[in-house]
């Protein structure tokens, strides 16, 4: 056995560890995985866990979309990276990692979401840049009374009190996401009854799009420990705020010494390349949608006027335009730079989602694009006129509208790949058929166990 993996079996066996679980996210953003016991995980971690082809035809109701390319025949590898091992502190004798899909002739799966985030960084890198990003995410805590669901509490924005309401179940949280080398910097309660926000610090976008599986599994397992049903739904309630996963990242040198987003001459401190990645996401944001709040829940998460975005606008610390700029810390400007998606929520496939929006500034990057202004006022108190002077447009308002946006899109299709692509469009067609005929019960009862 090699060294390193003898290191990481005897560690699983020292924790008392029985079952390592192998995780992947699918098509439809659910994380998904099996498990091996402790006793195989030597040979495991080089010849993988087979899975049916057909989980990547998969809808997130757990159906196989029609038309879909695969079903019952047909096999991939789900091969674990090591460097993502970690043990759950939530489930003592179990622990987790991250896995690539891999064919049966070992090369990467076409299919595969992680691979594809891979690819496209790999573009970014042999360009001189290497990417940083997060997801802060926004959960919603409740209690299950028959086949309702009631929030935790009715606090009002970042109260105190919702604080001691949800004091218990918080510290576990950041305990067991601590336990697992995810670095929480802040929390708040939010604005929606029972919603919370919990951020961690940035990472290499890979480790970032992992880091995110992680953190639902945890948020959702600790609060069950507490008889808690921790949603990520993007609207988990009519009417009230929803759940993002907003998505902030920054473009490094090799290096990592400096940022290459910064131009201290510049007015906003921000470089021609952050200016060009801004114009990229806005030109591409109607079909990135599809790809960063990609399930019927979101479209009722992105209205006017509820801090979600709903235009292709940009700002300076405009929490209602699509692409904002932070502020930063005063003790380290350069290094806290940063752009911020609103338009992002944790229904999406993290991998998925980050790739595009990769992809998308890279067109911006290539193409030499410049976003115009900033949008200093709140897109939707705009009149129609102004708007389109500013090009500013209102973003699809259906999963349907934005997979339409997609299929013209041909940046972001040659991104994801023919394979990957078809797929992931027919799965999320069928998921938009599916709630069609179903009132709003239906699809936030869905949306609150799914994510």
């Amino acid at each position: 056995m090699p060294t390193r993996a003898a290191r990481l079996v005897r560690r699983a066996e020292q924790a008392g560890v029985q079952l390592v679980r192998f995780l992947y996210c699918d098509t439809g953003g659910i994380i998904r995985g099996k498990s091996t016991h402790v006793a195989h995980l030597a040979q495991r971690l080089h010849d993988g866990i087979g899975l049916v082809t057909g989980m990547l035809s998969m809808t997130s109701l757990d159906f196989l979309a029609p038309g879909g390319t695969y079903g019952p025949v047909g096999e991939v590898r789900l091969i674990p990276d090591p460097d993502t091992f970690t043990l759950l502190p939530y489930a003592p004798r179990s622990a987790q990692m991250i896995c690539d899909l891999v064919t049966l002739e070992r090369a990467p799966w076409a299919l595969d979401p992680r691979s594809f985030l891979k690819r496209t960084l790999a573009r970014a890198e042999a360009q001189g840049l290497f990417l940083d990003a997060v997801f802060e995410n926004e959960f919603t805590l409740a209690i299950q009374i028959e086949d309702k669901f009631v929030p935790l509490d009715r606090s009002l924005c970042f109260s105190a009190i919702g604080m001691d309401s949800a004091e218990p179940v918080v510290q576990d949280i950041v305990a067991a996401l601590t336990a697992q080398s995810l670095d929480v910097e802040q929390y708040m309660p939010e604005l929606g009854p029972g919603q919370q926000e919990l951020s961690i610090r940035h990472a290499p976008a890979l480790r970032a799009a992992d880091n995110q599986l992680t953190y639902r599994q945890t948020v959702r397992a600790v609060a069950q420990q507490h008889e808690l049903i921790a949603s990520f739904a993007p609207k988990p309630f009519a009417n009230q705020a929803g759940n993002g996963a907003h998505i902030h990242w920054s473009a490094w040198n090799r290096k990592h010494t400096r940022n290459l987003f910064v131009d201290r001459h510049d007015p906003n401190g921000l470089s021609a390349l952050a200016y060009q990645f801004i114009a990229g996401v806005l030109r591409h944001l109607p079909a990135l949608l599809a790809l960063t709040t990609p399930s019927v829940n979101s479209f009722h998460r992105l209205q006017p006027h509820f801090w979600a975005s709903a235009y292709t606008a940009w700002g300076i610390e405009n929490r209602e335009a699509a692409v904002r700029v932070p502020s930063r810390y005063w003790d380290d400007e350069a290094g806290t730079t940063n752009l911020e998606l609103k338009a992002s929520d944790p229904s999406n496939n993290p991998y998925i989602a980050l790739g595009g929006l990769i992809a998308a500034g890279l067109d911006g990057v290539e193409s030499d694009l410049e976003p115009g202004a900033p949008v200093d006022q709140d897109p939707g108190n705009l009149g129609e006129e102004e708007r389109e002077r500013l090009g500013i447009r209102r973003y699809p308002t259906t999963l349907d509208g934005a997979l339409d946006e997609l299929e013209r899109d041909e940046v972001l299709l040659d991104a994801l790949g023919e394979p990957l692509a078809k797929e992931y469009m027919l799965v999320k067609r069928a998921e938009a058929d599916a709630f069609k005929d179903k009132d709003e019960a239906y699809e936030i009862q869905q949306h609150f166990y799914k994510y």
